[in-house]
């Protein structure tokens, strides 16, 4: 049976709850700080209220989904060394 402290302490179910609640403040802070901030926006779209938070989520889904995409083509059979 494993001791809590043999896990490593970025894997421990505790310490990963504390982080999801720490980014989601970090995150909750700088879309509500768009509130006192006046952006200069060079395009239209970035002058849009949480255009900075969805932008990114995007696109990291996006690139989520090339990576899976990219990984069908790429991968190997799991004998790829042996042969």
């Amino acid at each position: 049976m494993s001791d809590q402290h043999d896990v490593h302490w970025l894997c421990r179910p505790a310490t990963i709850k504390k982080l999801w609640i720490v980014g989601i403040a970090i995150l909750v802070l700088t879309v509500a700080l768009e509130l006192t901030i006046h952006p200069h926006p060079y395009f239209g779209i970035d002058g849009w209220f949480g255009f900075n938070a969805w932008f990114g989520f995007f696109s990291c889904a996006a690139m989520v989904l090339f990576a899976k995409l990219l990984g069908i083509f790429l991968k190997r059979k799991d004998t790829y060394y042996d042969d």
